[in-house]
């Protein structure tokens, strides 16, 4: 799992979020984005990263819709405050479309993310934090 810790770093692991609490293994539950489960067919330059800001939308996530990969978006419950959780991205399975957040080009507001808790991250720091580098 990969997870931020209060100092902005990340430690190892498999999947990037802000919880330091989380466990290694993530089960993706619902609500998870829908569409293509083919392997990326090219590298990204950027990958979509959850900030400490999601809500989850109170279970019905604004950016989960938009992602066209199959379970790359996921549910995260809070454990310690149910029924709250928050979405996470497979960094693994992003193809750094953006769909999923709410800036557009020039800062135009769009769809996605309402809080802005989604933030775009070279590939290059996301393979350096997780120490793997990512195929295609």
């Amino acid at each position: 799992m990969r997870i931020a810790q209060p100092d902005g770093g990340l430690s190892r692991g498999r999947c990037l979020c802000h919880n330091s609490l989380m466990v290694a293994e993530v089960v993706k539950m619902e609500p998870k984005s829908e569409g293509i489960t083919t392997p990326r067919k090219k590298r990204p330059k950027e990958l979509a990263i959850i900030t400490e800001c999601c809500t989850g939308c109170a279970g019905s996530p604004a950016c989960v819709p938009y992602c066209p990969v199959a379970d790359c978006m996921y549910w995260i419950p809070d454990v310690d405050h149910p029924p709250f959780g928050r979405i996470e991205v497979d960094p693994f399975l992003c193809i750094g479309c953006k769909k999923c957040t709410s800036k557009g080009p020039d800062g135009a507001f769009l769809d996605g993310c309402p809080w802005d808790a989604i933030a775009m991250v070279p590939i290059e720091d996301v393979e350096a934090q997780i120490g793997v580098k990512m195929p295609i």
